[in-house]
């Protein structure tokens, strides 16, 4: 995938700003009108490495904003020990006070029930198991009679 310097910068532009011809002119594209911007932009947008490039990016984005499975378990194992640390603001006569503050017992808690659930810890197997002989016994009485008159 092949860009010249300047179609990089439209894409990261527009990754950023998500408008087209603002980004065109950010690029350095010299355009006389905002019409022909937005006109240059769109087929700029319809260029396939220029699409490709962008959504490469955009994914990359999204990865770099979603926490993985890794950093939830490492937060919540911090949390859990009490090595997770919140600076919290208090006010006093005398102004703002920044105190450090460890998680509370039902905070760590329950991050250890959440990380308790991931490891399925807490599920109960109970073993039912038995030698238990069937026995039938037909005890229902038959009808004799003849109700046929």
């Amino acid at each position: 995938m092949k860009l010249t310097e300047k179609q990089k910068a439209f894409c990261d532009y527009y990754i950023e700003t998500l408008n087209a011809t603002e980004s065109y002119k950010k690029a350095g594209y010299k355009v006389k009108t905002d019409g022909a911007a937005r006109v240059n932009a769109s087929r700029l947008l319809t260029n396939a490495n220029v699409r490709k490039y962008i959504e490469e990016r955009m994914k990359q984005k999204e990865s770099e904003r979603i926490a993985s499975q890794d950093e939830v378990l490492e937060f919540l194992t911090r949390v859990m020990r009490g090595q997770e640390v919140e600076e919290v603001v208090g006010f006093t006569e005398y102004g703002a006070v920044k105190e450090k503050k460890t998680p509370s017992a039902r905070d760590r808690v329950k991050a250890a029930e959440l990380l308790g659930k991931r490891y399925a810890l807490f599920t109960e197997k109970v073993n039912v198991e038995g030698n238990m002989g069937v026995a039938i016994i037909d005890d229902i009485k038959e009808d004799d009679s003849d109700d046929a008159s």
